[in-house]
């Protein structure tokens, strides 16, 4: 009689370091910038510039201060990465394009996807106008290439309406999500749009694969940047919302030993949900298990991926966080826009600043300590250092504190 296998175990502290290994933000050796964007998967686009824009922070909290040469070498050089939906608006891998590719011809799709049945019906009310203004914007991108989005915009704007403009940029999101056009640059927060067909470079993958493919890898992928997971943290992570027949997919992959169920215990109790742990990260738990282990402390951008699921993020750090860029002032707890602070496997606290780009000075306004979080002169010169490293990152001349907690007093000395 076959005797069954005991689950494994791992306590909510082993989850939370096998988790920051994942994605590179323990104190072992930084690697490539490409393996980066390899083991998170995406990386999030975001406008805001409030102290740095996201994805430049979010490679910061991994890399220290990289050479934004060595991205834009990336992105508009060898294009190992394009701009795509993933979680969010994001960076993607080139070479994960039949992933993405499943999605692109899922918005074509007016019986299965909602939004391109919308689309369909926006288009419809004023088919004259919008059908011919989309026809036209490929026309022009085939005929005089990749351009800025203000440059298309002024070139359709005498074509009807006030509104042309605006439907000009519907149309370039539509066919972007649809594959047809990609980001071929940028000028600022400006997209440099073109053909998808003239974006993709030699090596660019061309298989066509089916749901089941795209879940089976998508799933892994969002298992091993997380460590751990749960199927609704998997459906939160990487491809969000876009895995077909999960439940069956995870079944397979358990059944053919590429995933093991596991527990994650915490005072005593198992956490809620089922968990699974990639076998590729089995020896990596073995090590973490067995204390060895490199801390390191880090400031997030509040779109990390680290801590882009609240709910997960409550669970495994007790840190409860929320964007308050959209919050009145007089009703925001913390601030406007507020870097949380990642030491060791705790987060255990969050900065409200502003980096002012006309003095070259990086504003601290408030740091704010979590309830338990360690107190001392030791962690207070850690969090300064990783303060310092920023400041560099971004430039500044100089760092002004404001309110800072008693127990790290020294952080403003």
């Amino acid at each position: 009689m076959a005797v069954k296998k005991q689950m494994r175990r791992l306590t909510r502290q082993d989850a939370c370091r096998l988790t920051i290994s994942r994605q590179h933000l323990d104190g072992a050796e930084s690697p490539a910038m490409l393996d980066v964007f390899r083991d998170l998967g995406c990386v999030q686009l975001d406008p805001i510039r409030h102290v740095e824009r996201t994805q430049r922070l979010v490679l910061w909290s991994r890399l220290g201060g990289y050479d934004s040469a060595d991205l834009a070498a990336l992105r508009w050089g060898s294009r190992s990465v394009f701009e795509y939906w993933a979680h969010a608006a994001s960076m993607v891998l080139t070479e994960e394009l039949p992933v993405h590719r499943y999605r692109m011809y899922h918005m074509r799709d007016l019986q299965q996807s909602r939004w391109a049945a919308r689309m369909q019906a926006w288009f419809d009310e004023e088919p004259e106008l919008k059908y011919a203004l989309r026809d036209a914007l490929l026309t022009n991108l085939r005929e005089n290439g990749p351009q800025l989005s203000r440059d298309i915009n002024g070139q359709h704007s005498q074509h009807s309406r006030w509104s042309n403009g605006r439907y000009v940029s519907i149309i370039l999101e539509y066919l972007w999500y649809r594959g047809e056009v990609m980001v071929h640059g940028r000028s600022g927060n400006q997209r440099l749009w073109g053909l998808a067909e003239t974006f993709w470079p030699e090596t660019a993958p061309s298989e066509v694969w089916t749901a089941d493919e795209v879940t089976r890898y998508a799933a892994q992928k969002a298992i091993r940047a997380l460590g751990v997971a749960t199927p609704q943290q998997i459906r939160r992570h990487f491809t969000r919302n876009h895995y077909p027949d999960l439940t069956k997919n995870l079944k397979h992959l358990v059944d053919e030993g590429v995933l093991e169920k596991v527990q994650v215990w915490h005072e005593g109790e198992p956490l809620k949900g089922e968990w699974y742990l990639h076998q590729d990260d089995v020896s990596l738990l073995d090590r973490i298990q067995a204390g060895d282990w490199q801390p390191r402390t880090t400031l997030l951008s509040p779109f990390d991926n680290l801590i882009c699921d609240r709910d997960r993020t409550e669970q495994l750090w007790d840190f409860f966080y929320r964007i308050e860029i959209y919050v009145p002032p007089q009703k925001r707890q913390f601030g406007y826009y507020v870097l949380p602070i990642l030491h060791g496997d705790q987060i255990i606290g969050r900065i409200d600043s502003t980096m002012d780009r006309q003095t070259s000075t990086w504003q601290i306004h408030n740091v704010y300590q979590e309830q338990n979080a360690p107190g001392g002169a030791a962690v207070a010169t850690a969090v300064r250092g990783a303060c310092e490293s920023l400041a560099a990152f971004l430039e500044a001349h100089a760092i002004t504190w404001g309110n800072v907690p008693v127990s790290w007093k020294n952080l403003a000395a």
